[in-house]
């Protein structure tokens, strides 16, 4: 996944530059060389965003620009080693997290915002709302940071 994985996805954003406030954040100095790779956290990511008062879509796209992968999605969907995936398989979903999944769930499908608004909602983990969807089939889509 080195080279290839990072310039598949910077590729996406040809018509975008590097925006130097962003990379003056942080963004830089909080890439982890990972063996080849240079990767960062879902979790840093959105704090930069914050911090910045900027949509998470944006940090995501400069970290694509700047060629780095993103890892470890607090929903657990994506960059855990060694599997990829991080899910709670055991996992206890209450009638109210079911109840609130199915109502934000479109074609067994759902956004990862949404999963987010839940998990505050209810003061549970992300990683909880994204193993109930994962345990429940249902596909999360459009990833705020636009990994996905």
């Amino acid at each position: 996944m080195g080279v290839k994985y990072s310039d598949k996805y910077s590729v996406k954003h040809l018509n975008r530059t590097v925006d130097p406030i962003i990379i003056a954040s942080t963004l830089e100095d909080e890439a982890v060389i990972n063996k080849t790779n240079k990767t960062v956290t879902c979790q840093k990511l959105h704090e930069i965003a914050r911090n910045l008062k900027v949509q998470p879509k944006e940090v995501g796209i400069q970290a694509e620009l700047m060629k780095l992968r993103i890892r470890e999605c607090q929903l657990g969907l994506f960059g855990h080693e060694p599997n990829g995936k991080n899910f709670n398989i055991d996992v206890e979903i209450s009638e109210e997290l079911n109840s609130e999944i199915q109502q934000i769930t479109t074609d067994g499908r759902t956004t990862c915002i949404k999963c987010w608004d839940i998990a505050s909602k209810l003061k549970i983990t992300l990683l909880d709302v994204g193993s109930a969807c994962e345990k429940l089939g249902i596909k999360v889509k459009y990833c705020q940071l636009d990994a996905f």
